[in-house]
């Protein structure tokens, strides 16, 4: 029996391999364990059709058990993790699957802290949903509510708004709401961050546009906005607005990592850095790296995956962590990735450092990398295929300590990710196709 919970909840084709079945065993199994004598959950989701389905199935199953629910809507992932944190909740359920296509969905829980679960209690979970219906649950007058939750968003929108207003940005912005749930808050935001010198695009959500051609995964018509449009900057969610990309005034969508270093690198200079400490997962290029620490600063890596940057975070004293993909957690105002608290931070240092996007990002420059994702039906125990196994070792040779190689299984899909680094783009490129060839002949 495999695992249900992988790096960022449970993650599936909705009502294929993520059914309303499992949902309703999810909600009564969150309630068994998290909350047996009852209690309150928050409930949200993103801007996915099948999103009312799986919360409306959440909701069945954690009201059996006796849990009240409220239901808050569409809303963003770090919103439903401030609410759910915000004092009052036993837990929070998300219903996302985050920057994946429409047609996939998600379930994420969150503790009464907003913060995801420990993995031992994600291993309780996953074997409680299988055993779901054996539980007894209170007969009717012990039976939980489903409750109106949508003014909880407020709670949200009013702790970032002091945030919003003291940028004072007199930047003008494009910003792509992705058609996800970002778009019922970042607007308002970021309208109050730069006195309303913000063009919203993508943010008519149907169901079934969430992250289709637009939002963090695919931030092409947004840099073509800005390049028609002349604004000084440009920022992308993704389907939850936990992730932010970032778009220079030319135009030119601003890597990950140079993102979080040009926070890093304003927050070292202003002694306003917690722990003087940046972690970042093993992905981070070794350009970052070498950026933070030449400014004094200390890097730490982690394993792929927010919960693990965070984890990180808490151990270290970090004041600031994130990934490549845009996902970024600055300690001092959220404990989880949030891509409009990301643009209202650079927002911020724009207005203070009076320079251009571009600019800042030279700061940072960059090793090339290779990533490749691919799709395949054996993704764990890869390393056990010897021919590949062998391939990977002749190519950490052939970079011969100028580079370096990470060959994982997916967290959030049936894939093998790669990534290669070193100082010969070319060469990268070369050993990253030819190992994603050979692990797609191999592993299917």
């Amino acid at each position: 029996m495999s695992r249900l919970f992988g790096t960022d909840g449970i993650r599936g084709i909705a009502n294929i391999d993520l059914k309303p079945t499992l949902a309703y065993a999810l909600g009564r199994a969150a309630v068994h364990r998290i909350l047996p004598d009852g209690g309150q959950i928050a409930v949200g989701q993103d801007t996915r059709r099948s999103g009312d389905m799986l919360a409306a199935a959440i909701v069945a199953g954690a009201t059996s058990m006796g849990g009240d629910v409220h239901r808050v809507g569409v809303v963003p992932t770090p919103a439903l993790a401030f609410i759910a944190g915000s004092g009052g909740f036993d837990a929070g359920i998300m219903v996302s699957a985050s920057h994946n296509p429409a047609d996939d969905n998600g379930l994420k829980v969150l503790d009464s802290r907003g913060m995801k679960l420990d993995d031992a209690i994600e291993d309780e979970l996953d074997a409680l949903i299988w055993r779901a219906e054996e539980f007894a649950g209170p007969r009717n007058d012990g039976i939980g509510r489903e409750l109106d939750g949508r003014r909880l968003l407020d709670r949200y929108r009013a702790n970032r708004s002091p945030l919003a207003t003291s940028v004072a940005s007199e930047a003008t912005v494009v910003l792509d709401c992705a058609n996800g749930s970002g778009g019922v808050a970042a607007p308002e935001l970021l309208a109050m961050a730069t006195a309303g010198r913000v063009e919203v695009i993508f943010n008519e959500p149907d169901g079934v546009n969430i992250n289709a051609g637009c939002g963090a995964t695919d931030p092409q018509a947004l840099a073509a906005r800005v390049r028609e449009s002349g604004v000084d900057a440009g920022f992308a969610l993704d389907g939850d607005a936990d992730r932010c990309v970032a778009v220079d005034e030319r135009g030119e969508v601003v890597d990950g990592d140079q993102l979080i270093g040009i926070i890093a690198l304003d927050r070292l200079e202003r002694g306003a850095l917690a722990g003087g400490t940046v972690v970042v997962s093993v992905l981070s290029n070794g350009g970052l790296a070498q950026a933070i620490e030449a400014a004094g600063g200390r890097v730490v890596r982690t394993s792929v995956g927010d919960r693990y940057i965070l984890e990180g975070m808490l151990v270290s004293g970090a004041g600031l962590g994130g990934e490549k993909s845009g996902h970024v957690i600055v300690r001092e105002h959220t404990t989880s990735g949030d891509g409009i608290v990301t643009a209202l931070e650079l927002l911020g240092i724009l207005q203070r450092r009076g320079k251009r996007l571009s600019e800042l990002a030279a700061q940072i420059p960059l090793y090339p990398q290779q990533q490749r994702t691919v799709p395949v039906r054996h993704k764990e125990g890869w390393d056990a295929d010897a021919k590949l196994a062998d391939a990977v070792r002749d190519a950490e040779q052939a970079l011969a300590g100028r580079g370096r190689i990470l060959v994982r299984p997916s967290g959030t899909e049936a894939a093998l990710r790669i990534m290669i680094e070193g100082q010969d783009g070319g060469a990268i490129r070369t050993l990253a196709d030819d190992l994603a060839a050979l692990a797609a002949e191999r592993l299917n």
